[in-house]
């Protein structure tokens, strides 16, 4: 790390690897040679549907997408995929499943409602989002469009540890916050998405895998700039797409390949989180919120039990180069994400901290 930069634990928009920002920069004015930034391209120009071509084919190698499968990159952010998805995908019968166990999926349940029936899968609201429900915790609609979840909830830190099985009901999932940090078997999956500012890129693109069998269904009062049908045929140009953020995650998956793929990103994800819960159940002042079994590799949560002593921690942690681990407003305490680019060095000096601060406390 560079003497000036502080350990940004950010929910989001999170940090960035140090490499790529550091390309970024050094091709901010000139890219390769073209006398402009890829802030002022044209997105129709030859060297910007280079640098688009080249995103899209690694992050089709990187995650292993299946042939069948289009990758759209899209605005609105993940929000904008709560409305997305049920006005193309609920129409096929009307109906479709959600499992709600945190902030956003319980966001996009509600969106969802506007455009058809939806019935509640599982919750975890009964437990204020500390846990994830089990497969056999799940009431499934074998007539559902879909079935909807969130893989990794950041306010709550827990996360999906098992793929649903939902029989012939496309999975469609969020995969905002855990993307990209670890294998997934993409074919298991209807549609997944995320907004790029957790572990991709910076705010304002959305990345969209999605069975093209899957678009095309649309309801008929859809948005054209929502129709997944009108951005494959344009190859997510229909409008101007997010080019500075396209060509940003082009330089994180370029590092990705370079600590050896997503299976390199899943050893640091368990030595980073294994390290800060170990840190942390070990400790007598602060304890975990999110249950054992249900806990989140990105967003770890925790808490004195004190609000004092939670924004003393806050406060004195900031001062010592440790920024934005105050929990989120809907939950209190403390949240350190350590997405794909914490180093593993943060995470062990944030430990430290820990440990000085249970003994000085």
């Amino acid at each position: 790390m560079s003497d000036q930069r502080v350990y940004n634990f950010s929910a989001g928009p999170s940090m960035l690897p140090l490499s790529a920002l550091e390309r970024a920069g050094s091709e901010i004015t000139n890219y390769r040679g073209s006398g402009m930034s890829v802030m002022e391209m044209s997105h129709r120009s030859k060297v910007f549907l280079q640098i688009f071509e080249e995103t899209q084919s690694k992050l089709r190698r990187i995650m292993n997408v299946p042939e069948g499968y289009k990758i759209l990159f899209l605005q609105t952010g993940a929000s904008g995929q709560f409305s997305m998805i049920p006005l193309n995908l609920i129409g096929k019968t009307g109906k479709a499943d959600y499992a709600v166990t945190g902030n956003f999926s319980s966001i996009a349940c509600k969106e969802a409602q506007k455009y058809g029936q939806v019935h509640v899968a599982a919750s975890s609201e009964d437990k204020n989002h500390t846990y994830i429900p089990t497969q056999d915790q799940l009431d499934l609609d074998p007539e559902a469009s879909y079935f909807y979840y969130c893989a990794n909830n950041t306010i709550y830190g827990t996360e999906w540890g098992y793929v649903p099985q939902t029989g012939s009901v496309p999975l469609v999932c969020d995969m905002s916050s855990d993307i990209l940090s670890m294998p997934v078997d993409v074919s298991k999956f209807g549609l997944i998405y995320a907004g790029a500012q957790k572990n991709m890129a910076p705010a304002g693109l959305t990345v969209v895998i999605i069975k093209e069998e899957l678009a095309g269904h649309e309801l008929p009062y859809t948005p054209l700039i929502m129709s997944y049908k009108t951005m494959i045929e344009k190859d997510s140009m229909y409008n101007t797409p997010p080019c500075w953020c396209i060509y940003m995650l082009g330089l994180t998956l370029d590092w990705v390949e370079e600590q050896g793929g997503l299976a390199g990103m899943e050893k640091l994800k368990q030595l980073r989180s294994g390290m800060l819960y170990d840190t942390l159940d070990n400790s007598r002042l602060f304890h975990c919120a999110a249950e054992k079994g249900s806990r989140s590799g990105m967003n770890v949560t925790f808490r004195t039990g004190s609000e004092e002593l939670d924004a003393k921690f806050v406060q004195e942690a900031t001062q010592a180069g440790f920024v934005n681990l105050k929990g989120h407003r809907k939950v209190g305490g403390m949240r350190a994400s350590i997405y794909n680019a914490m180093p593993v060095e943060g995470v062990e000096k944030l430990c430290d901290f820990i440990k000085a601060f249970d003994q000085n406390n």
